[in-house]
């Protein structure tokens, strides 16, 4: 297979940016985002799982650009809650509510019933149209306040161990977040299929 030089992320959120690029660097990679690429497009995320969410947003870059693409749908789910806020985790409530409403929902819920887990499906299309996806996930449980300032969305009320993963480093929440997880599968795919 001929190697890939240069993957569309689709996305322009810097955190996920800079955590790919810092990845894939390592097999001589570039990722640039959309906005690098003057690609606009915002597919409605219609999907009733994470895979299918990914794939939705990959399929559009890759139709614009006919490059080798990569997108990400990622959410919190909460078992006492049947697995809410799921793939809606993003829509759940504005950015400065989604932990105090959540805390809300839990409120009645005892610590033994509190589990959770982050769980993140990556997309990959190569420049043929070829479509592989990668999984991870994190699994913890819901604490009872909000924790830390590292972070966003719902990372200050999400323990993993005795802290939240707004209380940890970039580096301690990367070696086992959802993200994490999926990105490195990616990698080994990568480096198997299109390494030098």
């Amino acid at each position: 297979m001929s190697r890939i030089k240069e993957i569309v992320m689709a996305t322009n959120n810097a955190n996920k940016l800079r955590e790919a690029r810092e990845i894939f660097s390592l097999l001589g990679i570039e990722v640039v985002s959309m906005r690098e690429s003057d690609i606009e497009c915002d597919p409605e995320e219609t999907g009733e799982t994470f895979e299918e969410n990914a794939l939705i947003k990959a399929k559009a870059v890759h139709d614009i650009t006919g490059r080798a693409v990569i997108a990400d749908d990622s959410g919190l789910c909460v078992d006492a809650l049947g697995g809410r806020p799921g793939v809606y985790s993003a829509r759940y409530a504005p950015n400065e509510e989604k932990c105090s409403k959540l805390l809300d929902e839990m409120k009645n819920i005892p610590d033994c019933d509190r589990t959770a887990y982050f769980e993140c499906c990556i997309a990959f299309i190569d420049d043929k149209g070829e479509y592989k996806s990668f999984s991870g996930r994190c699994t913890g449980r819901i604490g009872y306040e909000e924790k830390g300032t590292n972070g966003f969305g719902y990372d200050p009320i999400f323990l993993y161990g005795d802290k939240t993963l707004a209380e940890m480093s970039p580096d301690e929440k990367n070696s086992i977040s959802h993200r994490g997880a999926a990105m490195r599968e990616l990698y080994k795919y990568l480096k198997e299929s299109y390494g030098e």
